[in-house]
């Protein structure tokens, strides 16, 4: 019985923090303000971007989704670049992003007039004036 218990304990006390598998890599984090015109180049040749009005919501939902995630990037290169018309240009930006949100867009699956359709809009008309702006700055390094 002694022999037995003996194992056990061995056999339990193996078991600790070093266990075997793939180590979870962090996420390489947000590539900062001048990484901003390319990712601006890629989100403008998005259908979404392109053609607004014709796309059925819920397939926006990534798009939005990005676009979400670029303010703060937006409002980074502001202070860097000392515009402050950029603060304003993504305050317009998450407004329009907050109507696709509030108005469920990301479950509409037509297309057509409506919230839906007008904050697409809104958002392509945003973006467009953002992108012109961004790259009229270049770089802030």
């Amino acid at each position: 019985m002694a022999v037995v218990i003996g194992a056990l304990v061995l056999l339990l006390s193996g078991c600790g923090g070093n266990e075997a598998g793939p180590k979870v890599a962090r996420p390489a984090g947000d590539p900062g303000p001048d990484a901003l015109p390319i990712k601006l180049n890629a989100l403008t040749v998005d259908d979404c971007f392109l053609s607004p009005s014709l796309q059925i919501p819920k397939g926006c939902e990534k798009y939005v989704t990005e676009l979400g995630g670029t303010v703060n990037t937006l409002r980074d290169r502001a202070t860097t670049s000392k515009d402050p018309k950029l603060n304003d240009e993504a305050d317009g930006l998450s407004k329009a992003v907050a109507a696709y949100r509030s108005n469920s867009c990301d479950t509409v699956t037509a297309s057509g007039n409506g919230p839906c359709k007008d904050a697409l809009v809104d958002i392509a008309g945003t973006l467009a004036v953002i992108k012109a702006n961004v790259l009229k700055q270049g770089t802030t390094g």
